[in-house]
């Protein structure tokens, strides 16, 4: 608007301006934009309205509507105009003189809101500078938007839910079939109570089992927010159209450093915006900080309105994230993978059908249902982003996040997935775009660059940008940071132009920090337990669809079965007392090898899929159930090759009569079959805690050799200070006194030194060895357990 307003401006009534369900009120002083550019004041749909359609301004004369030179026409009573005076109530249409897009346009003759003349004093705030673009506001639910529906209150309880049957139908996936009810206790007091929902009822953003309920709250449920006005709840459907406002995000590393450095930016409705910046700027901390997961040590983000940071456990259910990496498993199939992740982030009581359903309309939408059957690690690098993009757009978020999703692909594939990302972000959603490629950004509505330090040095059309950097290309742009390390980038912005006109005024008014409340842990899209049918069907599709990796687990108990067998033992495991001293060297490799199996099998499985991990975490998936899924199909096929290594490397060899309590095979089948299980523990437990899947092959030599030495045939740990109690912490060690006890080891081949207690062929002594094992089992799971429960979003 202008930076003032005659008489004759303030003389004229406030334009009421209705599209479709929206209604806004138009003050007289300035121009108000009608398109499809979200930053446009009056934002329309339909892709016949051109991205910039029409004007609406107020002279003079009252309030004129301009075609902006649009390509499909403004129509008027069936012809097309140019221009025209809006007198009274008039209706145009947009795009095509029968069907286009409504535009109903009234004069408000109502008494304008003005004070009485005052020389001496400053504008009022309608008439102040208003640089263009103007950005659009910044909502909350209620605050200026007309609501989705208005429910009248039933005078005892109201029903909300997926179900037809409810009072209120919500046809949104992550709600519960029947969710939660809005009770009347009596006048005036009201309550709402969830109805065992799996993605929780939210009240003012903290997820409630039951709390009051009045007009000064907020409920949110899946996608949808009420507001209680009277006798009415008001809904308002979140269908896309939401700004973000990032406000002064500052974060901080433990040691003080700052690694950004009080960014801030509006994100306007269904925009595309790309953050770009050298090496080491921030980009990545940035993108932590505004969805989340990693929250900023100062400062807020705004989503509609609402504080992120407090808020977090409702909305993140509305935000998509889609990292560098592969954050589906890349041998299943498109279709196959989806299913998975649909199960996980879809409440136990949807249908199968629904879930297909969904899947097939993100794959239609995506333009991947010639791919549906593909395994995704053979598509091209531009189809397993999209199957990428898919994953998250299965719960249809509002905002959707990607960092580097052009990294590595060639410029026809880059340009390809950035034009994907305008359209996916015109059509009703907001994404932002980590990228270091800078070939395509005109595919942007918005660019943002950061500098080294975390600080903002340019916000606002890409258009623009090189002309504010006075440099032809980026390339220069970034050699100037380099060579200019002390030059002030970000000062140099806020004073300009485009900072006033992109940033602060959309900033003026948003301000006001709210404390982040700490958050509920994820809550669980299924019951437990259909998380652990779901991740245990999974873990065996992916098994499955690796016919090298099952060639290799049925191969190797047979090659290391067979290496227990061609050791020389003539006696095998029996024979006189002190006769037989070849039987502690079969046993021991018969130790050694349940103990790398076990080990081998689990290493690598937890920290190869951490990316996956983190953001089903972040989604909702339990740790533990995670964790119980590897467990269970690990240690099934563990023990499976434990009872292989048994049966090939001694079935044919002379056995002793019985073992401490039963035949000598099924025992040793019993304490071999533990050893495995409990080393494949500490294999987990080793995955979760490395920062690659590069270390774990060394850690893997470490680990077996150390069980070799441990496992007391090797070296007699009996009387070793030191050496003989970090034994107790090896699975080997017990395992090993298991077997012994069973064979009577002590006896058939008697050490020079004193005999080992834990060899003692005596039931309590085989019962205790097999009960030390299973407890360092229990402590290695916990351990595992809590590194992963770790790998959640930060909280501040």
């Amino acid at each position: 608007m202008t930076a003032g307003a005659s008489a004759d401006s303030l003389a004229t009534p406030v334009l009421v301006v209705r599209t479709g369900d929206r209604v806004r009120r138009l003050r007289p002083g300035g121009a108000y934009r009608v398109g499809r550019d979200p930053a446009a004041e009056i934002r329309v749909d339909d892709p016949r309205a051109s991205w910039h359609h029409a004007l609406l301004r107020a002279g003079p004369g009252g309030w004129m509507i301009e075609d902006g030179g649009s390509s499909n026409g403004t129509f008027f009573e069936g012809r097309r105009i140019q221009r025209m005076a809006i007198d009274g109530e008039c209706s145009f249409r947009l795009g095509n003189a029968t069907d286009g897009v409504l535009l109903a346009c009234v004069a408000d003759v109502r008494p304008q809101q003005q004070p009485p003349p005052q020389p001496q004093s400053p504008p009022q705030s309608h008439s102040r500078a208003q640089p263009q673009p103007r950005p659009r506001p910044v909502r909350g639910p209620g605050g200026g938007r007309e609501p989705s529906s208005v429910i009248r209150v039933a005078p005892l309880a109201l029903r909300i839910g997926r179900a037809p049957g409810n009072d209120v139908v919500l046809p949104d996936l992550v709600v519960s079939r029947y969710h939660a009810e809005l009770r009347t206790l009596g006048p005036g007091r009201r309550e709402i109570v969830d109805l065992g929902s799996h993605n929780g009822t939210y009240v003012n953003g903290v997820r409630v089992e039951s709390a009051p309920f009045s007009e000064s709250d907020l409920l949110g449920i899946g996608h949808a927010t009420f507001r209680l006005v009277g006798e009415e709840l008001r809904e308002f459907v979140d269908t896309g159209d939401v700004s973000v406002s990032v406000q002064d995000l500052t974060v901080r590393t433990p040691e003080g450093k700052v690694i950004l450095d009080g960014v801030g930016f509006p994100i306007p409705e269904r925009s595309l915006v790309a953050v770009i910046g050298p090496s080491g700027a921030g980009k990545s901390t940035l993108l932590g900080a505004v969805t989340g997961m990693r929250p900023a040590s100062e400062g807020t983000v705004r989503y509609d309105g609402r504080d992120l940071y407090a808020d977090y456990d409702e909305l993140r259910h509305r935000i998509g994230l889609v990292p560098q990496e592969d954050i589906l498993h890349t041998r299943l199939a498109t279709r196959q993978a989806l299913l998975f992740a649909a199960e996980l982030r879809f409440p136990g009581d949807t249908r199968k059908e629904e879930r297909r359903g969904r899947v097939d309309e993100v794959l239609a939408e995506l333009g991947l249902t010639a791919h549906a059957g593909t395994r995704i690690d053979r598509l091209s690098g531009g189809q397993r982003k999209r199957v990428s993009v898919a994953l998250e757009l299965l719960t249809k978020p509002s905002l959707l996040f990607l960092d580097e999703p052009t990294s590595g692909l060639d410029p026809g594939l880059d340009k390809t997935v950035m034009e994907m990302l305008g359209e996916l972000a015109h059509d009703g959603r907001t994404v932002i775009v980590v990228t270091h490629s800078v070939a395509n950004l005109d595919a942007c509505d918005r660019l943002l660059v950061l500098v080294p330090g975390g600080r903002l040095a340019y916000y606002g059309p890409p258009g623009e940008g090189l002309e504010h950097f006075g440099k032809e290309s980026w390339a220069e742009v970034f050699q100037a940071f380099d060579r200019e390390p002390d030059r002030d980038w970000a000062a140099e912005f806020r004073a300009s132009p485009r900072h006033a006109r992109y940033v602060a005024y959309a900033l003026n008014g948003q301000g006001g920090v709210t404390d982040a409340r700490t958050p509920v842990p994820p809550p669980a899209q299924q019951s437990r337990l259909g998380q652990l049918s779901t991740l245990c069907r999974r873990y065996l599709a992916v098994i499955a669809s690796d016919r090298s990796y099952l060639v290799l687990l049925g191969v190797m108990p047979l090659i290391l079965g067979g290496l227990i067998a061609a050791i020389p033992a003539p006696r095998g495991l029996a024979g006189p007392p002190g006769t037989n001293q070849d039987a502690a060297a079969k046993m021991m490799v018969l130790v050694f090898a349940a103990c790398f199996a076990g080990t081998g099998n689990a290493v690598r499985e937890l920290v190869k899929e951490r990316t996956i991990y983190r953001r089903e975490r972040a989604a909702g998936l339990s740790a533990g159930v995670y964790l119980m899924s590897k467990l269970l199909v690990l240690g099934l096929i563990t023990g499976l090759q434990a009872v292989a290594l048994v049966l090939i490397g001694l079935v044919l060899v002379d056995r002793p009569a019985a073992g401490t309590f039963t035949a000598v095979l099924p025992e040793l089948m019993l304490s071999m079959g533990l050893l495995g299980v409990v080393s494949m523990t500490l294999g987990l437990l080793v995955s979760a805690s490395v920062g690659s899947s590069e270390k774990t092959l060394p850690l893997l030599i470490v680990l077996s050799m150390g069980q070799l030495v441990l496992c007391g045939a090797l070296v007699r740990l009996v009387g070793l200070p030191g050496l003989e109690q970090l034994a107790w912490l090896s699975p080997s060690r017990w395992g090993m006194g298991a077997a012994a006890a069973t064979i009577d080891l002590d006896t058939i081949g008697p050490p020079p030194a004193d005999p080992d207690p834990l060899w003692r062929h005596d039931p309590g002594v085989w019962l205790a060895d097999m009960g030390i094992a299973a407890g360092l089992a229990v402590v290695f799971v916990a351990a595992a357990w809590w590194r992963l429960n770790r790998l959640r979003p930060r909280r501040r």
